[in-house]
């Protein structure tokens, strides 16, 4: 079979090498991919005529899948599926896992997902939704004046008393890539997001509404899992095994938050009475209202969870898998992933059974930092410097590379030599991960940052706690 994947980032690279271990598997086509893609044994990169989220990418990747005879194409990032490609694909006869443009209102509307969430009892956090800009602000202030009528608190106990008061979510209601989400410790803080979305527009349209949610502090966990809902039809969704992504930009938690600085997966502290509560108050809610909405969602869904005094809250819903979670969760697969897929096209999710190879996989992510000039990765950072990669010492660490922002280096005389192995040059924020198989999360941890230790360049940066 011949598959399709689109999409240029470590999520994409993670799926396009697991496919390519497949031996039913005969050819992955990336579109556009990245250098680290363009090295992976039996893919081959399909350059995009502009974004995949429009127009004429889009029916360039329609008519490319039909001439390529894909047997299947899996989306990866949340842009194109919030511009209807699954929708274009179904309509002109091309199997194409992800949700349609409807069901992909779970990510792309925040106000839609909570209320969603809020109808059909999904556990989750208190919120209010804003549409102008004074109200937002009003609400924001008396948030860090008025303990007991804020957002994150109910009552007037010690641990709410003005200098405890807990921080305000800040979020824009759509697409925002990563960077719509700002946890505000202080007034000023709050005030300066809100004006940034609704005044300075920094994120166009997706900042138009805005979010204030409640804090909910505890320990952050990602599950990700396998869909097939049609109308109609009785609804599956099958999960994965739990990871952590830590989206904080610096060590202990600490600095603005990230797409992702890492993962760890499986997460040694999501119990057994953990996972019954998630399927109970997350899983199981939104299945039914899935269900109940009629939505056509057969692809990939991210919960987003905080756990809390031994409870799951909900915090989002992305409509595909996470990143960098990916890298860490997809060398756990033993089943086959485009098994799955079909599986999940062709509504027979129910008598799939995933298998999983015991141990653990932690994948640190290696992001552009400080220079002159540049205040590093979330912020502005520098692109094209060379990426040095020790090739004998990563493979000896039992490490493995997924590329994100990196592309092959221009002057790379005919493409690379060896699988994986092509020359690269920085070409986005997160740069790459380096994801390594342990007995357990220790193991993972060291020798995935022994791995990380046999990768440089210019101003590189990363966390040092992945999977603390």
């Amino acid at each position: 079979m011949t598959v399709l994947v689109v999409g240029s980032g470590g999520r994409e690279h993670a799926i396009a090498w697991k496919l390519s271990q497949e031996e039913n598997i005969e050819k992955v086509f990336v579109a556009p991919g990245n250098g680290g893609t363009a090295g992976e044994a039996k893919c081959e990169n399909v350059p995009l005529p502009g974004d995949a989220a429009g127009e004429e990418a889009q029916c360039f990747l329609a008519d490319f899948a039909r001439k390529a005879k894909a047997g299947l194409t899996i989306v990866g990032p949340e842009a194109p599926l919030a511009c209807g490609i699954v929708d274009r694909f179904r309509e002109e006869g091309l199997q194409a896992v992800g949700p349609d443009r409807a069901a992909a209102r779970l990510e792309t509307s925040k106000s839609y997902a909570k209320s969603f969430m809020e109808h059909y009892g999904v556990r989750t956090g208190r919120y209010r939704l804003f549409t102008e800009y004074d109200s937002a602000l009003h609400y924001a202030g008396q948030h860090f004046k008025a303990p007991s009528r804020a957002a994150g608190a109910s009552d007037t106990s010690a641990k709410n008393r003005p200098e405890h008061i807990p921080p305000l979510v800040v979020k824009a209601d759509g697409l925002a890539a990563g960077k719509g989400v700002t946890v505000a410790s202080a007034p000023e803080e709050a005030a300066g997001a809100i004006a940034s979305l609704m005044k300075e527009k920094s994120l166009g349209e997706a900042g138009k509404t805005v979010l204030l949610e409640e804090y909910i502090e505890g320990r952050e966990v990602s599950v990700l899992a396998a869909v097939s809902v049609s109308p109609g039809k009785p609804g599956v969704i099958l999960p994965f095994l739990p990871a952590r992504d830590h989206k904080r930009r610096f060590d202990g938690g600490k600095g603005p938050n990230t797409g992702g600085m890492g993962a760890i997966a499986p997460v040694p502290d999501f119990s057994p009475s953990l996972e019954q509560d998630f399927n109970a108050r997350i899983l199981r809610p939104t299945l039914k209202g899935m269900e109940a909405e009629g939505l056509d969602y057969r692809g990939f869904i991210f919960f987003g969870l905080m756990i809390r005094n031994g409870r799951c809250f909900l915090l989002e819903y992305n409509v595909r898998l996470g990143d960098p979670e990916t890298q860490a969760v997809l060398p756990l697969m033993e089943s086959n992933l485009g098994d799955l897929c079909l599986a999940m096209l062709e509504n027979r999710l129910d008598a799939f059974r995933t298998a999983w190879k015991a141990g653990a996989v932690c994948a640190p992510v290696a992001v552009a930092g400080e220079l002159p000039g540049f205040a590093g990765y979330p912020g502005a950072y520098r692109k094209g410097d060379p990426v040095t990669v020790d090739w004998e010492k990563l493979a000896g660490a039992g490490g493995r590379l997924f590329a994100a922002g990196a592309a092959i280096a221009p002057d790379a005389a005919g493409g690379p030599a060896d699988t994986g192995r092509a020359a690269l040059v920085t070409s986005g924020g997160r740069v790459l991960a380096v994801s390594a198989w342990g007995a357990d999360a220790g193991e993972a941890r060291e020798r995935a940052y022994r791995g990380l230790s046999a990768v440089s360049f210019e101003g590189m940066a990363y966390r040092a706690d992945i999977g603390v």
